[in-house]
């Protein structure tokens, strides 16, 4: 079962209306908060943000990459404090990689969408964005956003051939 989600899942960017349903939605940070972190510091936070108005600001935190959130029928803002812990960085994108992996599990479709250190425009970046549009306190950073709905297009699993199994060495690099 893990394999076949593992295989299957791909970043959805296209999303059917309907929303998602609480228990779904429940189930996904539940999933976030069993996270593992380093040290069990848990420096994560979530902002779960299901309003139409708010998603479709949220797909204009950069110029490329995030328009998609605008179709979206859920985004997973995911943040951290860094006081907690020193790889945050790390335990957000561990927490990330498992709401995206119960999304497919439930049934859905998600794709992350990258933050941290990508500018909004000319003036601002990204995060600030984010973090004024959410009301984020300034001492939280701002990772990712994970969208997530019922998928409106079909992707193939990447068939094992195409893998890029050079880049596993074994024992020491180069073998």
């Amino acid at each position: 079962m893990f394999f076949d989600l593992i295989e299957k899942r791909r970043s959805i960017r296209k999303f059917k209306p309907a929303p998602v349903e609480r228990a779904k939605v429940d189930k996904l940070i539940e999933t976030a908060l069993r996270s593992p972190s380093s040290r069990g510091f848990n420096p994560w936070r979530f902002v779960v943000v299901d309003q139409p108005e708010i998603l479709e600001q949220l797909s204009t935190a950069k110029p490329h990459g995030s328009a998609f959130l605008k179709k979206a029928p859920l985004g997973i803002v995911v943040i951290a404090d860094p006081e907690k812990c020193d790889v945050w960085v790390e335990d957000c994108s561990i927490a990330s990689i498992l709401i995206q992996l119960a999304a497919q599990a439930l049934g859905l479709g998600s794709c992350w969408v990258q933050i941290r250190r990508r500018e909004h425009d000319e003036t601002m970046s990204a995060e600030t964005y984010i973090r004024q549009l959410l009301s984020i306190p300034d001492n939280l950073r701002v990772e990712s956003v994970i969208a997530i709905g019922y998928p409106d297009e079909t992707k193939v699993p990447h068939p094992v051939h195409t893998l890029e199994t050079e880049k596993v060495h074994i024992n020491c690099y180069g073998n």
